[in-house]
């Protein structure tokens, strides 16, 4: 016992020595050892005396206390005082014994050692270690409660690591029992919160393995080893405690390394490892964790780490012994999924191997046990059919959430009630039966995916799928957070299109998706640089259809729990159509309701480059478009080709060029439907593409004066058409009144073939114009058929001539460079071109003279006929 009074009246002394024999007395003696400087103690006769371990107590002008250690004869205990692993100080202190300062003190068996420290903070300095040798193998071993000796009271204020090893016969078996608070083990760089820690370790002939690191307040009550134990408790100098909390007590073979018991008296986890961890576990070994749960709480197995080495014989794999199991032991991989659900008391044990001597490897393992009451859901079996699938996966998973230090029971997903763990997936083909141990539901979520493709682009053009999600996974207690579509089509030869079961709406920060769901439009597979993301739509918008190139992936994300509810809004259908060359088309058909907002692809960080996205905007006849760019100009620099914009009418075909580089148009006004293609070029760094625009629709009104000149030019047409009537009429009188046709009248019934006479004509047709008219009459010859019943004149229909230029409105303005800078005008069909004549649609063909250089060579059998002059027909 260290005497910490510094007092050195009659009267204490007195008290003191009543108190304790071995404490000091007023009468002062020169020590066997003296200090330099005056700095010499005064010690009372008697202090010597003070049994195992003995301590001197100085007077006021000592720096330190002083020490006396003295270790039994045959006690196995050896003690080292040395400088601690921190460096020193700038200030070293040193102790002095023997006459001497040193820094490293040495007290082995039977041994004696007085010292004092010339530093009044000497556990920032020194530590102390107390070794004790245990031997079983020559004699009995003391088993019981193992105490501290020295006590620590005795001992410098020092952190304090005593090791107790055990030697025993690899027959005999023996167990560490660890009284309350049970041992918690910590992996390789964790520390204890009082800093009370027990290290554990083994051995396998000669080698040292350690079993673990412990702290207090867990669940490991007793640890069972063979051929010896070595147990290290380490505390801190602050720390008063007197105890060692174990005792060791003899049981025979275990036939393995250890058996480690871990017990659980209500709802809790622990976290356990391998021997060696995180180094290899022994080669050919056997190492059992007995864990001991109340019959009413369930128990799972998850691994958290692991790996496995090369084995040349038998095969790595964990053993369960589980009550009432009719397979035990139950073998699994480390690969596998662990037993769950586990009501009761059960082992686990961890089998090595013989390892390849060349490329051995590393077995270990890190596992958690979790034990909670049983939920009501372990008792449900819901049953998801993936046998008609053959490309889609389903994974329940738990969600990305922050736990706190207190216990928060697990959720775990049960596969045929008994394979249990924290994330489960669901392979296609097969029908699997699955159920929930969880206490709260919410903290899982599924993830799902599909891939649909179509590699031979002659059989895909009719074919269409629906994206919905399946009723199995919609009836599943756990909210669904991703189903992932991915399509595929044939390299330029396909390409696909989606249309919704309700128009859809782009997610933008001018109109926010307030839905339970939306779509993630994104390219799937994209080639380094190009990765194109659409954005994310929900319902309730303008867009009918959208179209892409290439490989997309669909993406239905859930916001809500609700979603369930909205499931009828929900839905994709995907067709292949023929291969185009824009990234993307959409189909928006507004209304008058609400404003559409528009922006190009991958908005954060701008469209890749040489890309061209185009929107085919509809605009109902009694309405007005007005397209609007929400900024002035978009900041972009070209480092290579053009950045620009189309806008056309589809009707007319007019179309304004706009360069991407300048200041973007002012809002303007459309009666019709038109096209708006964006094109992107190279750009610099920094300076990217995005584009964001509303389209709004208004009702087409009509001025005032415009319908006053209506109708005034109405009444006037209809005067006009009732004064040529009435001249038509007069004029139609006046010819019944002649008897006379008008023209002249063509007489079928005149044989107009004449014989052959020979030299009639002296000149042949290539020698003669008789044959090239310069004007054809049509109403000369066929005047009476172009007669009504009344004798007038029928007018025939005619109409102009336009060149066939496709189905309007069904691909975008195609992009044409080189271009102007500035806004050009396309001409319209109504405009004549500069270089060609425009003809009246009521002038007569007629016939060109060829020249002598253009007349044909042929001859000609039939002879020209002779000019007759029109026959009159009597009446």
């Amino acid at each position: 016992m260290v005497d910490r009074g510094l007092g050195n009246s009659e009267s204490s002394g007195e008290s003191d020595a009543h108190r304790n024999p071995a404490s000091p007395r007023k009468n002062a003696f020169q020590p066997p050892w003296s200090l330099p400087l005056g700095l010499q103690p005064e010690f009372e006769p008697g202090a010597w005396a003070l049994g195992k371990v003995s301590v001197l107590t100085p007077l006021l002008s000592l720096p330190s206390e002083a020490y006396v250690i003295d270790l039994p004869r045959g006690s196995s205990m050896s003690v080292l005082i040395k400088p601690g692993p921190v460096p020193l100080p700038p200030k070293p202190c040193y102790m002095f014994s023997s006459r001497k300062y040193v820094t490293m003190l040495h007290i082995k068996s039977g041994e004696r050692k007085e010292f004092i420290f010339g530093c009044q903070n000497p556990e920032n300095h020194f530590v102390v270690e107390i070794q004790k040798n245990i031997d079983c193998m020559s004699g009995l071993c003391p088993f019981g409660e193992v105490e501290l000796q020295p006590a620590i009271s005795a001992l410098p204020t020092l952190n304090r690591t005593f090791t107790w090893d055990v030697q025993a016969h690899k027959s005999i078996g023996l167990e560490l029992q660890f009284s309350m608070p049970r041992l918690r083990q910590i992996g390789p760089g964790d520390s204890c919160p009082d800093g009370v820690t027990y290290s554990i370790s083994g051995r396998i002939h000669a080698t040292a393995v350690r079993i673990g690191t412990f702290c207090s307040n867990g669940t490991v009550s007793r640890i069972k080893m063979q051929e010896g134990v070595t147990v290290v408790l380490h505390l801190p100098w602050f720390h008063d405690r007197n105890f060692s909390s174990f005792s060791i007590a003899n049981r025979s073979s275990i036939k393995r390394l250890c058996i480690i018991e871990s017990v659980f008296e209500g709802e809790g986890s622990a976290t356990l490892m391998s021997a060696n961890y995180p180094d290899g576990f022994p080669e050919d070994e056997l190492m059992t964790w007995q864990f001991v749960v109340p019959q009413h709480l369930r128990a799972s197995v998850s691994f958290l780490h692991f790996n496995v080495s090369n084995c040349e014989k038998k095969e790595e794999r964990v053993e369960y012994y589980i009550p009432g199991s009719t397979t035990n032991p139950e073998v699994f991989k480390l690969a596998d999924k662990q037993p769950g659900n586990m009501a009761g008391n059960f082992n686990l044990s961890l089998q090595g191997c013989d390892q390849d001597a060349q490329n051995p490897g590393t077995l270990r393992l890190k596992f958690e046990v979790l034990v909670q009451h049983p939920q009501n859901e372990s008792n449900v079996t819901y049953v998801v059919d993936l046998s008609n699938e053959r490309a889609m996966s389903l994974t329940i998973e738990p969600r990305p959430v922050k736990l706190g230090r207190r216990f928060v029971p697990g959720c775990f997903v049960c596969l045929e009630s008994r394979t249990c763990s924290t994330n489960l997936t669901l392979a296609p083909g097969s029908k699997h039966k699955i159920s929930f141990l969880c206490d709260d539901l919410t903290r899982l979520w599924m993830n799902a995916e599909k891939t649909i493709g179509c590699m031979d682009h002659r059989n895909c053009h009719r074919k269409s799928y629906s994206l919905q999600v399946p009723g199995d996974i919609l009836r599943l207690p756990v909210e669904l957070h991703d189903f992932s579509w991915k399509l595929l089509v044939p390299k330029d030869r396909l390409s696909l299109a989606l249309v919704p079961v309700q128009k859809l709406q782009q997610h933008t920060q001018e109109r926010i998706c307030n839905t339970s769901f939306s779509y993630l439009v994104a390219s799937a597979d994209p080639s380094p640089g190009q990765d194109l993301y659409f954005g994310y739509f929900c319902s309730g918008g303008s867009i009918e259809r959208i179209r892409v190139k290439q490989n997309v992936s669909v993406t239905l994300r859930t916001y809500a729990p609700n979603f369930r509810q909205d499931v009828s809004r929900q839905g994709l259908t995907v067709s292949f159509i023929p291969y185009f060359k824009e990234e993307g088309i959409f189909t928006v058909t507004p209304d008058l309701k609400s404003k559409v907002y528009l922006r190009t692809p991958n908005w954060e960080r701008g469209m890749p480059p040489l890309t061209s996205v185009s929107w085919n905007i509809s605009v109902p006849g009694d309405q007005v478009a007005c397209l609007t760019f929400m900024k002035e100009r978009t900041d972009l620099v070209c480092q290579t080709g053009r950045a620009f914009m189309i806008i056309q009418e589809q009707e007319n075909k007019a179309e304004d060029v706009f360069s991407l580089e300048e200041v973007l148009p002012k809002p303007g006004s459309y009666h019709r439907n038109f096209w708006v293609n964006i094109s992107n070029c190279s750009p610099a760094s920094g300076k990217q593409l995005d584009l964001l625009f509303r389209v709004s629709l208004t009702l087409r009104t009509t001025d005032l004066t415009v319908v006053l000149t209506a109708v005034v030019g109405g009444v006037a047409f209809l005067l006009f058409a009732l004064g040529l009537i009435i001249c038509l009429v007069k004029k139609n009188r006046k010819k019944k009144m002649h008897k006379r046709p008008a023209v002249d009248v063509y007489n079928g019934n005149i044989n107009t073939q004449i014989p052959m006479r020979p030299q009639k004509f002296p000149k042949v047709q290539k020698d003669t114009d008789n044959h090239v008219y310069a004007v054809i009459d049509d109403t000369l010859v066929y005047g009476h058929l172009l007669q009504d019943s009344h004798g007038c004149f029928i007018q025939p229909e005619v109409d102009t001539y336009r060149p066939f230029q496709g189905p309007m409105g069904d691909c975008p303005p195609s992009p044409t460079l080189p271009f102007s800078r500035a806004p050009t005008a396309k001409l319209t069909t109504e405009e004549p071109s500069p270089d060609f004549s425009p003809e009246s649609e009521s002038e007569p063909y007629t016939f060109s003279h060829p020249t002598k250089g253009t007349r044909s060579n042929e001859n000609t059998n039939i002879p020209l006929l002779d000019a007759h002059e029109p026959v009159e027909i009597g009446e």
